[in-house]
């Protein structure tokens, strides 16, 4: 019998966590026959797995790709290797970015951003912003207004003239967008004098602050009245401390390094640039023979997938199980 534990938690508020002592092979196991002429529970699908892929292939502009999507909360995927042919502006949400792989420049009334690998930015709501990629793909999480950051910024936009090397003012478009900035919601569509936009930087106090994880464990970067969003830095690690969240569905993307997420529906393999869904109230931990980095996105609502699956999660044996560890 092996003895686990399991730290049950609530993300979205500060009530402390509690730990509960488990037997693993109970915790993982199908229930007991029902003694009742009446089923008391429903069956449940095995998790599945979106993948996208982190090295840029050519290919012509085109809308992100959405992965995940409430009425809340929206995850897409983008690359680019081209300059987005307009500027946008969100009329309900602030946008917050991750640079998976590549350099992008991000036009802003703030100021300028030269994202790297590894960096984060929000843009609050009403921001206009326009994207220049260079062989790069990056995450969009999309969220009502207001966010707040939650940990301090490596460094903040700037004034850049020209924006990037070669820029020029060009005959370009504002849209602006509702509904979690979702393709096809386009309020007006209007010509903008772009010299005359991001100039409004010089009349502007606020700046964008770029994060990034720093530290192992938990890095708590964001936060909304509707989720929260870390890094998270974890070494090799044996899987005998699950997790179970009693308010939030969590979505986890593999930024670096191969885990295998064990939980109550089924053991997966995850790579760079796969996305999992672990429902709420599930518990779920990993198992890693070398140092792992992923990212870790709360929902306070059910947060459903939308792009087609992968793989999809094995079924628990105790054998599958002891083989990952050994």
């Amino acid at each position: 019998m092996a003895i686990v534990q399991e730290v049950v938690q609530v993300v979205c508020t500060d009530q402390p966590e509690r730990t509960i002592e488990r037997d693993e092979s109970h915790l993982l196991a199908a229930p007991h026959t029902n003694p009742f002429p009446v089923k008391l529970w429903r069956d449940h699908d095995l998790l599945t797995v979106v993948h996208v892929p982190q090295e840029y292939t050519a290919q012509p502009f085109a809308p992100p790709r959405g992965i995940y999507e409430n009425t809340q909360v929206r995850i897409e995927w983008q690359t680019m290797d081209n300059r987005q042919p307009f500027y946008h502006r969100n009329c309900d949400v602030d946008e917050i970015s991750y640079q998976i792989a590549g350099e992008r420049t991000l036009m802003t009334e703030l100021g300028v951003v030269e994202h790297r690998p590894g960096e984060f930015s929000r843009l609050p709501r009403g921001v206009a912003h326009d994207n220049y990629g260079r062989t790069e793909s990056h995450l969009l999480f999309y969220t009502p207004a207001p966010a707040r950051e939650e940990s301090p910024a490596v460094r903040l936009s700037e004034p850049a003239f020209p924006a990037f090397p070669g820029w020029e003012p060009s005959a370009i478009n504002e849209a602006v967008t509702q509904c979690l900035g979702t393709p096809g919601h386009d309020i007006t569509v209007f010509p903008i004098d772009e010299q005359r936009l991001l100039e409004q930087v010089h009349t502007e106090e606020e700046r964008l602050q770029v994060l990034r994880g720093t530290h192992d464990g938990v890095n708590w970067l964001y936060r909304s009245a509707y989720f929260r969003l870390a890094m998270v830095r974890l070494p090799a690690v044996d899987g005998r401390i699950y997790w179970r969240t009693l308010d939030a569905d969590e979505i986890q993307y593999q930024v670096s390094g191969h885990r295998t997420l064990v939980t109550q529906r089924g053991i997966v393999e995850l790579q760079p640039g796969d996305f999992v869904r672990i429902p709420l109230g599930i518990a779920h931990t990993s198992i890693s023979h070398a140092d792992t980095e992923y990212i870790a996105l709360y929902s306070s609502r059910e947060l459903p997938q939308i792009a087609p699956s992968a793989k999809t999660a094995e079924p628990y044996s105790p054998q599958l199980l002891a083989a990952l560890r050994g």
